[in-house]
């Protein structure tokens, strides 16, 4: 069976890296966009998207927020869960069944959210 495909979406690298590893250390198939524009080219691109994991704040044309919206509406089967140190959004605020998982994460909190991939 194929591993999950997961989007890293995250506009600090090094941040970005640590995500990268651990998860595809947990079993995933990880790909990696530096913000919202190329998560949405990637998206586009690739059917095989199980999940996408985003930061919040990044620069570019919208934000991880708006992010996870496109995607809802773009992709509906798509396993949302976004991340930020500085901003909690209220779930009024996210699509339904959107994981928000405040910064720092750890690493249990990141994998526990990916175990409700089918």
């Amino acid at each position: 069976m194929a591993k999950p495909v997961i989007l890293v979406v995250e506009d600090e690298p090094l941040i970005r890296m640590s995500a990268v590893m651990m998860i595809e250390d947990a079993g995933y198939e990880v790909i990696e966009a530096n913000g919202a524009d190329e998560a949405i080219l990637l998206l586009e691109a690739r059917s095989d998207i199980r999940v996408v994991f985003t930061d919040i704040e990044m620069p570019g044309s919208m934000d991880g927020l708006k992010l996870v919206h496109a995607v809802r509406k773009r992709w509906p089967p798509i396993v949302l869960i976004m991340a930020s140190g500085r901003i909690t959004p209220r779930a009024s605020d996210m699509p339904p069944e959107t994981v928000f998982i405040p910064k720092p994460y750890r690493e249990a909190q990141v994998l526990g959210a990916l175990a409700s991939i089918k």
